[in-house]
């Protein structure tokens, strides 16, 4: 396996072209045992083989446009791209107008180079935690891949992509743990950025007070590269010791109901930050609570969702798939006063939440707390409400709060993939790569 961090690397020291790297990314779309035919919605092989060629060139001229230059990369389906629909993994946008422009971050990386080998699958409308997709079928999590398991969501097709070596490093989107989610649950890194940080424009939105764009990647130097490519304003690493660090372990909500493989895993790494001198400290955290009374009846979310969506779930609610269709209907139920104080009650619990993680470089908690069920055992409509919020209770935290998150695999080799994740405030991004990579590196998860 090679991570697009090392993939730059080689290119850097002038050992390969990118040729080499995207060839192999568009075999794999088209071999049979893997997923391309569920992965992509589109897939760009004919233009990131030209892409490719045309970094190559610059490679031996020495003028390449990023560290990414010809290198594979996808972009989630609701990114727009210009002279096509953008459907989000929905037919009901299939003869929507063509994009204008492309979208802010498909612009930044065709500047940049990179070889976009597709558009990737995605839950419709972005809106479930699972990964399921009726429309376009659902891409089977490559763990245990005969069972068919989920493979998280919303940025299902992402994960999936990176791991069956059909791009080294994915762009998706994070309303509240659709980068985390997938990353977890299919052995993967997914960085989650503070959302001011990358440029929106062009994004189909889920909701826009939480809506953020993150990467997906095998590693933290990986998705650290991409989300420079991306972001207004790279992050500069930081030498950072976790012998000096002070890392916090919410006892309120995260940790409640784990399943076995996630709690063994979980148990392990935080024994391996201890003994790697981290501090760890245990603390209530019990504003936590407050969450299941903001979200009882939808949300910020479901409230925008049903801006976005009202007139085409009134006039074709049969065209959705009806999971996404009955958490989109819960935002009709709420008025714009229900909405004011939904506002003012998350800048409240904000404010108190930073207080409470002042002092602390991060927190600690497991990114989801299962393992990815079969895609069959969600068939149930209950049963897939049930899982679908217990995929998104951790990682929506950090999107209410509005703060940035990493997801590192933290499970042994050959067990079910497990995340750990490690999360700050609004704006620390810089610092919690840094902390990240120092994880990282005590996990040695790949050994």
């Amino acid at each position: 396996m090679t991570t697009l961090w090392q993939a730059s690397q080689q290119l850097l020291a002038g050992d390969t072209g990118p040729e080499t790297f995207t060839e192999s990314a568009l075999l794999a779309a088209q071999d049979p045992e893997k997923e391309g035919a569920r992965v992509f919605t589109r897939h760009y092989a004919e233009q990131a083989a030209q892409q490719a060629s045309a970094a190559g060139q610059r490679w031996k001229a020495q003028q390449a446009r990023s560290a990414i230059d010809g290198l594979p990369i996808s972009i989630k389906d609701l990114f727009d791209v210009q002279g096509e629909a953008t459907t989000a993994g929905s037919r009901l946008l299939q003869d929507a107008p063509s994009a204008a422009v492309n979208a802010s971050v498909v612009e930044r990386l065709h500047l940049a180079g990179a070889a976009i080998v597709g558009k990737t699958n995605m839950t419709e409308f972005a809106f479930s935690g699972l990964g399921i997709n009726p429309h376009y079928s659902t891409p089977a999590n490559p763990w245990q891949r005969a069972e068919q398991r989920i493979p998280g969501g919303s940025s299902s097709g992402a994960a999936v992509a990176v791991v069956d070596g059909m791009c080294l490093g994915a762009i998706g989107t994070d309303t509240g743990g659709s980068v985390r989610i997938p990353a977890a649950l299919c052995g993967l890194t997914g960085f989650k950025p503070t959302a001011h940080r990358i440029n929106q424009a062009g994004t189909l939105p889920l909701s826009a007070s939480l809506d953020s764009i993150g990467v997906i990647a095998h590693d933290v130097h990986s998705c650290w590269l991409l989300d420079g490519v991306i972001a207004d304003e790279p992050l500069a690493l930081q030498q950072v010791d976790l012998r000096n660090a002070r890392f916090a372990i919410p006892q309120t909500r995260v940790l409640d109901g784990l399943d076995s493989e996630v709690a063994q895993a979980w148990e392990k790494a935080i024994h391996t930050l201890r003994q790697a001198g981290a501090t760890l400290v245990d603390i209530p955290l019990i504003e936590l609570n407050e969450l299941n009374t903001m979200n009882a009846r939808g949300g910020i979310t479901a409230y925008e969702a049903w801006q976005w969506h009202q007139q085409t779930a009134q006039a074709q609610p049969d065209a959705y798939d009806p999971q996404v269709l009955a958490r989109v209907q819960r935002g009709s139920h709420l008025t714009e006063q229900d909405a004011a104080e939904l506002y003012q009650q998350r800048a409240d619990w904000q404010q108190r939440i930073n207080a409470a993680l002042a002092g602390f470089d991060a927190v600690l908690m497991p990114t989801v707390p299962c393992i990815a069920p079969t895609i069959a055992s969600l068939d149930d409509a209950q049963r897939y409400m049930e899982v679908n919020a217990l995929m998104l209770r951790n990682t929506s935290v950090i999107n209410m709060l509005d703060g940035c998150a990493v997801s590192l695999p933290c499970h042994q080799t050959g067990c079910a993939p497990v995340g750990l994740s490690l999360a700050s405030v609004h704006g620390d991004d810089a610092r919690l790569i840094s902390w990240s990579l120092a994880v990282e590196t005590a996990l040695n998860w790949r050994s």
